[in-house]
């Protein structure tokens, strides 16, 4: 079947921040949940993650990548100037779309562009396999404490030629 479906990535607007908060936390809540426990799920992504106020004051200083496929915003990535992906995340109802190959692809483009010679990122245990499929290495695992509770993921990176 013909891929008829493309996918845009676009540069954050403010009016993008609800439809990005959603995904954070509906991605986390219905996807990661296969790997970490509902104690787990609500420590990383409260109710209260959904709320832009804070959301907005981060993106104004790191301003994400967005994924947009066919007029619906469908994940977005943060691409720090040190090389550093901070949340990396597909819409839960788009998983194994071409999402986040579009968003690495982008975030190794602006790399590149700014002669970034490695990539890096905490990645969860459900992320894991992905950014293994795209060259990135477990450096260490790791436990986290998010608002208390105890997450373990993996510091990955992937050095660019």
């Amino acid at each position: 079947m013909e891929n008829i479906n493309k996918i845009l990535i676009k540069s954050y607007e403010e009016k993008d921040a609800p439809f990005l908060a959603s995904i954070y936390f509906n991605t986390i809540h219905n996807i990661n949940i296969k790997d970490y426990s509902p104690e787990q799920i609500n420590a990383w992504a409260p109710l209260s993650s959904v709320e832009t106020e804070g959301w907005i004051k981060k993106w104004h200083r790191v301003p994400p990548f967005v994924a947009v496929l066919n007029d619906t915003i469908v994940g977005f990535a943060e691409f720090e100037d040190s090389g550093h992906i901070d949340c990396f995340y597909c819409h839960h109802d788009y998983q194994r779309c071409g999402i986040g190959t579009a968003l690495i692809n982008a975030i190794e483009d602006e790399a590149k562009k700014n002669n970034i010679k490695k990539l890096f990122a905490e990645v969860s245990i459900t992320a894991k396999p992905f950014f293994i499929a795209k060259g990135f290495k477990v450096v260490k695992e790791q436990s986290v404490n998010i608002r208390g509770v105890n997450l373990t993921n993996f510091v990955m990176e992937r050095l660019l030629g």
